[in-house]
Order: structure tokens, then sequence, then C-alpha cells
């Protein structure tokens, strides 16, 4: 009688499993340890859930003005409103930051009269001046700023009481009195 030859196949196929296996975990491991090395601050409300929210968000166009187009864009106009289901907001508290590559950013506080130091907030952009921003309202933001030539990047940072709002915007490449940036 003759007893069968042992075939190993079954085990190659485990192996190939166990180390399949561990592959996938060793680059899981390594891509969240990349992840967390070049972008902390998009995993750290992952990790900590406390960062707060955006609470605002611009809405419509955004407009820089030119008293003498040549010179550059010397006042920025805008919209903001807050995000669905946030609450109502104190715009005396919020501060915005202004810079270009050229200049060091700016803080603005809320004001009366806008200028390269206050921004003015009215109801729907040109109504009556406004301190708080309610549900369902829209505010104008306007504000001076030193002359920023054609084809200057623009960085805007809207810190609220609660949350942050960071974007930037281009100058046109040929300035006219009213530009949609």
């Amino acid at each position: 009688m003759r007893l069968p030859l042992s075939d190993d196949g079954g085990f190659t196929g485990l192996e190939a499993a166990i180390v399949l296996i561990a592959f996938v975990v060793v680059a899981a491991i390594f891509s969240y340890v990349v992840l967390g090395i070049t972008t902390p601050k998009s995993l750290g409300p992952l990790n900590t859930g406390s960062e707060p929210a955006d609470t605002i968000q611009v809405i419509g166009d955004m407009y820089g003005l030119a008293a003498v187009p040549s010179s550059g864009i010397n006042e920025i106009r805008f919209s903001i409103r807050l995000v669905p289901g946030a609450p109502s907001m104190n715009l005396t508290s919020m501060a915005i930051d202004f810079s270009t590559p050229a200049t060091s950013p700016v803080t603005l506080s809320q004001g009366t009269t806008a200028s390269t130091s206050f921004f003015t907030t009215r109801l729907d952009g040109t109504g009556k001046a406004v301190s708080s921003l309610d549900p369902d309202q829209q505010v104008g933001i306007d504000f001076f700023v030193a002359d920023v030539p054609a084809n200057t990047r623009m960085n805007f940072d809207l810190r609220p009481p609660a949350g942050a709002l960071s974007f930037s915007r281009t100058a046109p490449a040929t300035i006219t009195a009213t530009n949609v940036l």
C-alpha cells in the first residue's frame, strides 16, 4: 500500500495571507504617522475633538474697489452669514487679519467707519450698521487696505468669537474701479 504524498499547498496560501495582512497593517500605521506629521491641524479635531467648527461663511461675490485703478485695489467688500444651525454672533468681538506677500498682517476690528484699522458691518450690505449677526441674516463687510497691485494674492483670516475662516483671493491682472475677486 502506498502512502499519499504530503501536499504543502494549503500552508503556502495561509502564509501568503498572513504576510498580506502584515503589509496592510504596517501600511495603515505608516500612513497615519505620515498624515499626523504633515497635516496636524486637519487631524487635530479628529484626535482631540476640542477645536471649534467654522461658524460663518462668505456668500456671493467679493469685490476689490480702486479709487485710482493704476495704484491698485484699496477697498474690500464682501458679505458673510452664519452657517446653518449656528447661534447668533457678536460682531464686535470679531477681528479680520488682512495680508499680502509684500505686507505683514493687519488686524482690523469692528467700527462705525471703514478704514485701514476698522471694518464696518451693515445689514444686507447697504442697510443699517449692526453689531450682531443672527441666523438668516447677511452682513456686508467693508474696509480699506494699502494699495494692492495687480496679480497680488490677498489673505483673509476672519476670527469671530467661535471658529475661524481663512481664505485667499488674487487681484486681477487689470485693475478697474470695481473688481470681482
